[in-house]
């Protein structure tokens, strides 16, 4: 059979997955290119909480997506590691959902049913429930929890080194710090198809391209005359070194309060994060140290623990958020019959990556 030349740019997470999902497909060359290395974009920039089971998405492509995920994460994880040898550190013990004066008990035991028709588990308690699984959370306005203990914590980088590894394993041929500068097109039955990429390292034949590259691909699509508005929204987080661990050490899950997450890496130390800093019309977020300062008092108005913790570093990144339309944006990308995106996934990368490579796995015809 004729080989079948797929280019994918980006190698975040989601690029990554979807090279390593196309790689068991016979016939297939792969060529991923990416101007960073792995890992440097949005996806440095995550956390890597999984808030799958726990969301209040429940029906639909949201759910959908999510349930994909959460099903694949079980097979994908171990798969990786056995193939690459990597750790790719996961936290197995769930999220810990702080329910606080104003939700909606009865919305949250309806989601836990829901669930559990679904074949996923939710725990919900009230105050002595928060006080028996996690001493260390301590506020009045706090009235119960929501335990997901098949949700996940991922370490986003560590992934992404895995599924790459892999993918190379299986042929794939990666190409970093290789810049696309413009595309070759040709119109064939009243639509256009990407013939080549001409890139800072030579011209690229493909016969399917694959725009896995969060903010930039709206750069990319301009240059395909169809342009995918993505938007960047800034997340600031910082690293925490404590005495001991947090609450008992034989339990150490996400703890989530105030979309506020405190993160387990180990050792004592936390990531605390994540704001969220939205542009404006005329330029895009910097850094605000006032909201970075409000995520630390809103952490602490709930594990006073943290009060004393020394700050090991900060970082921030940037989110790609779709403008005008629902996130992420997996679909074909309009007047062209070989251009798919897989793009866009503001907050959901992690999470959404192995649905969105099954999704685009589908959507190709090869």
């Amino acid at each position: 059979m004729k080989q079948c030349e797929i280019t994918i740019i980006g190698c975040g997470v989601v690029g990554a997955a979807i090279a390593y999902e196309l790689s068991s497909i016979e016939n297939l060359q792969i060529t991923v290119i990416d101007k960073n290395p792995p890992a440097t974009g949005a996806t440095k920039a995550a956390l890597g909480v999984l808030m799958g089971a726990i969301s209040r998405k429940t029906k639909g492509r949201a759910w959908r997506l999510r349930e994909t995920s959460l099903n694949r994460y079980q097979s994908l994880i171990p798969e990786l590691e056995a193939r690459t040898g990597l750790n790719i550190a996961v936290n197995h013990q769930g999220i810990f959902k702080l329910l606080f004066a104003g939700d909606r008990l009865d919305k949250w035991q309806e989601l836990q049913a829901l669930r559990k028709s679904q074949g996923w588990q939710l725990e919900l308690g009230d105050r002595d429930y928060v006080k028996r699984q996690c001493p260390h959370l301590v506020n009045d306005s706090i009235i119960g929890a929501v335990y997901s203990p098949q949700d996940k914590q991922i370490n986003p980088v560590r992934l992404t080194q895995a599924l790459v590894a892999a993918a190379r394993q299986n042929g794939v041929n990666f190409c970093f710090k290789v810049e696309c500068e413009s595309f070759i097109t040709a119109k064939e039955n009243n639509l256009l198809t990407c013939k080549y990429l001409e890139t800072s390292a030579g011209t690229i034949r493909t016969d399917y391209l694959i725009v896995a590259a969060g903010l930039g691909s709206t750069t990319l699509t301009a240059s395909l005359q169809q342009e995918i508005n993505i938007r960047p929204v800034l997340g600031q987080a910082i690293k925490l070194q404590l005495d001991k661990y947090l609450g008992r050490e034989d339990f150490q899950p996400v703890i989530t309060g105030n979309d506020i997450h405190i993160v387990p890496l180990g050792n004592s130390e936390y990531w605390l994060g994540a704001t969220v800093e939205f542009p404006t019309e005329m330029a895009e977020p910097i850094a605000d140290a006032q909201m970075l300062e409000e995520l630390i008092a809103g952490a602490i108005a709930f594990c006073p623990t943290l009060t004393n913790a020394k700050i090991l570093e900060a970082w921030s990144g940037k989110r790609p958020r779709p403008e005008g339309r629902s996130a992420p944006v997996i679909d074909k990308l309009t007047g062209y019959n070989n251009v798919l995106l897989a793009t866009g996934h503001y907050r959901n990368g992690v999470l959404l990556a192995p649905a969105t490579a099954l999704e685009i796995k589908q959507m190709l015809n090869v």
